[in-house]
């Protein structure tokens, strides 16, 4: 009964949009700044049309998902989740924004009474049942770029003209990581599952699968109407119907995270290193902490691992292809888990060795792998930006790999010095 409700409320809308001709229309667009949500830390955007015949505002909205949608967990993993248009009235929206302490700023486009009507009627037929829905992509289809295209649709190509061959100052991964920099578990663990796809030049064009590159690009965009006469598309100040607080900033341009990711590995390894001081000791609680922290440390990367391998093999995502990660953190690493809990409970010297022979093994495959990842990218077909992801596990794989700690019994167990 509730869709029903919104069909019937959507197709009221709709009839009242089309009874205003173009001077009574005002085509705005709204940028909404990040919300809590990680789905909403890069902001959103939506299409406004002001209808001064009936004294209503109409916000059309292309980024609508809902989780009641059937199999919406299972799409959602394979990368083929549904997105729909829909159309409601601006001020409700603008109460929720409020409410989730979420900026809002109006941007008025200039544009003749005749493309007035043509934008009105493009969103018009977009919310339509049999048009609105479309599979989502985050850089190539979402909220953002469906904007940018009607933009480009009234201004007859011309935006897309002159910002599809401009090439942007960044890179898509430079994007996702000026809105992640703040949430370093965050950052790396998305930067982790997305292979060098992302790290490919693009234009202003693409950059504008952020909502807030759009609005950065119309404001000083000029163009050439249907009349022939010379507009600016932003013709007024734009107008800031909310503001947020206490939200963390957006960067002008991308922290270094890798020295970072470096200082909390080390300051890791010093503790797990410390661990391994207390079993030399011969203090019983050093082993179990060291091998617990083995066991953890494998269960971690082991996810991702697995996680990663999931994603490149099983599933739609294409932003996570080409990924290097794979060369070095594997699902094999989830072995290390029984290999260290079995560490830390043993009791038998023999199997102590044995443990410690497996985990060395595992750790040292990783290592291999981070040093052969980093000399491929002397290739020019190579150029994953994942020092970040490398600097995280690289002190922390060396340590469980060359920790002198029973590497001796190890070493005489597996490699005998042959007698003369």
């Amino acid at each position: 009964m509730t869709k029903k409700i919104a069909v019937f409320f959507i197709f009221l809308i709709i009839g009242a949009c089309l009874f205003a001709d173009g001077d009574e229309l005002t085509i705005k667009v709204a940028v909404v700044g990040p919300g809590d949500e990680l789905y909403f830390w890069w902001g959103h955007i939506a299409l406004v049309v002001d209808d001064a015949s009936t004294g209503q505002s109409y916000f059309f909205d292309y980024g609508l998902f809902s989780f009641d949608q059937e199999n919406f967990f299972l799409n959602f993993a394979l990368g083929r989740l549904l997105y729909s248009c829909g159309v409601s009235l601006s001020e409700s929206n603008y109460r929720i924004y409020k409410n989730t302490n979420r900026s809002v700023v109006i941007y008025t486009l200039d544009l003749p009474p005749e493309t007035r009507v043509k934008v009105r009627d493009f969103a018009v037929e977009n919310v339509k049942p049999e048009n609105r829905d479309y599979f989502y992509h985050h850089f190539n289809d979402n909220c953002s770029t469906r904007i940018r295209d009607i933009i480009d649709f009234a201004t007859d190509g011309q935006f897309g003209e002159k910002y599809k061959n401009e090439i942007s100052r960044f890179t898509f991964r430079d994007h996702v990581r000026r809105h992640t920099w703040y949430s370093p578990t965050v950052d790396w663990f998305l930067n982790f599952l997305m292979g060098q796809v992302i790290d490919r030049p693009i234009t202003v064009w693409d950059d504008m699968f952020l909502p807030s590159e759009v609005s950065k690009w119309i404001e000083d965009f000029y163009y050439i109407d249907i009349n022939g006469e010379r507009r600016k598309l932003v013709s007024e100040e734009p107008t800031i119907v909310l503001t947020s607080e206490g939200r963390p900033v957006v960067l002008d341009k991308p922290r270094t995270q890798w020295p970072y990711e470096l200082f909390f590995s080390l300051v890791l390894s010093v503790i797990f290193g410390f661990f391994f001081f207390l079993q030399a000791r011969k203090i019983r609680a050093g082993k179990i902490l060291a091998g617990i922290s083995m066991s953890i440390t494998s269960l971690f990367f082991g996810f991702s691992a697995v996680m990663l391998y999931f994603l490149v093999f099983f599933t739609n995502h294409d932003y996570t292809f080409q990924n290097m990660n794979m060369i070095y953190c594997t699902p094999l690493l989830l072995a290390g888990v029984p290999f260290g809990i079995g560490y830390a409970i043993t009791k038998k010297q023999d199997k102590l060795v044995k443990y410690g022979a497996l985990l060395r093994l595992l750790w040292f495959l990783t290592v291999l792998g981070i040093f052969i990842s980093m000399l491929l990218k002397l290739l020019p077909w190579f150029y994953h930006k994942n020092l970040t992801d490398q600097m995280l596990m690289l002190p922390i794989a060396l340590l469980f790999t060359f920790q002198p700690v029973g590497l001796k019994d190890v070493l005489n167990k597996y490699f005998p010095k042959k007698k003369t």
